[in-house]
């Protein structure tokens, strides 16, 4: 079944513009232009995701968010032309997931989307508690990884593109899928051009001779992929 999500947007411009890239992407989408008939919707349908306006002809955003969250912990997005720190804040204390500002593109906020969702599913528990690439093992549970027992110091961005690819080992993931797990709540938007350049720093950190990689394997033309490898053979 199709995930389904609730646009609250008095733009019909702008929530025609995100119901058609929704749609693209596979969800189902329900669009409501006021806060009266959201509300009818949110009594009746449970959805996946709820992308709501602050600002609406006969209420706001900060109204609906209540009702929902009296409801349940559908995650919740806020849609605002305001960029301050005020309503930013009120709508995140009231329970909201995150939030975008207008005006916005597309693909960051399909990012945006996609995050919220995978944060909202509950953890694998048969997630392992380490990932090792050759000598470079992967701590999820403290946020480390450590290359022959020493400490790699890796940046935010740095680490979740490792555990990004550790965590899909042996898989190609294409550079789309892997934009889409590097977009997260506080960070900043990686496009393709600065991927090729957290790749490359990050093999600078863990591999041996960066140049010639053998844990990240750049496959051409579709993406990357994270192979085990194979330990550094103890000196005699």
């Amino acid at each position: 079944m199709n995930q389904r999500i609730l646009v609250v947007e008095d733009d019909k411009t702008i929530a025609m513009g995100i119901e058609y890239s929704l749609q693209q992407e596979g969800f189902d989408v329900d669009v409501r232009y006021d806060m009266a008939t959201a509300m009818e919707t949110i009594r009746s349908i449970d959805y996946s995701l709820v992308l709501l306006d602050i600002s609406l002809p006969d209420g706001t955003g900060f109204d609906l968010c209540r009702a929902i969250r009296s409801k349940g912990d559908t995650p919740i997005i806020f849609l605002t032309a305001r960029d301050d720190e005020v309503n930013v804040v009120m709508g995140l204390d009231m329970g909201a997931d995150d939030y975008v500002t207008k005006p916005f593109r597309v693909r960051e906020l399909i990012s945006r989307i996609k995050s919220v969702l995978r944060r909202s599913q509950p953890q694998d528990p048969r997630r392992p508690a380490i990932y090792v690439l050759g000598d470079v093992s992967i701590y999820p549970d403290q946020a480390r990884v450590t290359k022959r027992g020493e400490d790699v110091m890796l940046t935010a961005m740095e680490y979740k593109l490792l555990l990004t690819l550790a965590s899909h080992m042996g898989q190609v993931l294409t550079r789309s899928q892997i934009l889409e797990q590097l977009w997260d709540l506080g960070g900043e938007f990686v496009n393709d051009n600065t991927l090729t350049v957290y790749i490359k720093r990050l093999r600078d950190k863990i591999e041996d001779h960066p140049q010639h990689p053998k844990l990240i394997h750049t496959v051409r033309g579709l993406g990357y992929k994270a192979e085990a490898g194979e330990p550094h053979a103890p000196l005699a």
